[in-house]
């Protein structure tokens, strides 16, 4: 599995990763804010953006495909971003190269299985686009608002609905993502990782709640939280400059190596 990446800047790496239905575009404001003073590593992973689809979609899978990235990139030594499904794969990366962290920095995500079915929509939105074969964003769009209200994730969606050479479709893996929609939810519990970690909640999300401490607690035992007022899950976006400020004080923090 060779993922689709950019590079940008020079110094300590930063790895960004995406949430699902993503890709490495979506941290581009966290990308800009760093990458005057940091090596900027985003990437697509696999089922999404401009990376291979596969039929297996496990966070063991996910972790190591980005692990290979940062070997083409011979680097030694990184920080993670994650947000939502890669804040998942960036924790599951503490248990296949914990020494090698620098940083790891989480956005609105727990380390825990979620009972609840949050995208039963948005699926039958990107199905009923590809069941009409759209051919531009307008009628995909409209396609979408039969499903999705929010004229917001209707945009977040169709940045992935991009020309092929059979047509325009989705660039994430649409049936993939379906069939593994368990996984992605679910969690294996990693070991204690006892590096530099910090959770960042949007005050408004539903997606790292107190019944969660507990988890976070035995996995990251040493991990720092920071909530952002008045937003949701998508906090990067809502409310930037506050989370790239939280984000660049806690990665010169001075490391203890």
């Amino acid at each position: 599995m060779n993922l689709h990446y950019q590079v940008d800047g020079q110094g300590e790496a930063i790895i960004l990763i995406h949430g699902l239905f993503g890709s490495a575009d979506n941290l581009g404001l966290v990308a800009r804010a760093l990458k005057d003073k940091y090596k900027v590593v985003s990437i697509d992973l696999r089922n999404h953006g401009r990376s291979p689809h596969s039929d297996s979609f496990t966070y063991r899978e996910m972790a190591a495909d980005v692990l290979k990235v940062i070997e083409q990139c011979d680097i030694e030594r990184f920080s993670l971003v994650g947000h939502s499904m890669g804040g998942k794969v960036a924790m599951a990366m503490t248990e296949l190269a914990a020494s090698r962290f620098n940083h790891l920095i989480v956005l609105d995500m727990a380390p825990v299985h979620y009972q609840v079915h949050r995208h039963q929509n948005v699926f039958a939105g990107l199905q009923e686009v590809s069941k009409h074969n759209a051919c531009n964003r307008k009628d995909a769009e409209a396609y979408l608002a039969q499903h999705i209200v929010e004229p917001g994730v209707r945009q977040f969606l169709l940045k992935s609905f991009a020309k092929t050479e059979n047509g325009y479709d989705w660039r994430f893996n649409v049936d993939g993502l379906i069939a593994n929609y368990d996984t992605i939810m679910g969690w294996q519990e990693v070991p204690a990782f006892s590096g530099r970690t910090l959770f960042i909640k949007g005050q408004d999300s539903e997606y790292i709640q107190p019944e969660h401490r507990e988890s976070i607690a035995r996995q990251f035992p040493t991990a720092k939280a920071h909530m952002i007022a008045n937003t949701g899950h998508w906090l990067h976006a809502e409310k930037p400059e506050t989370v790239n400020r939280i984000i660049l004080n806690f990665l010169q923090q001075p490391l203890d190596r």
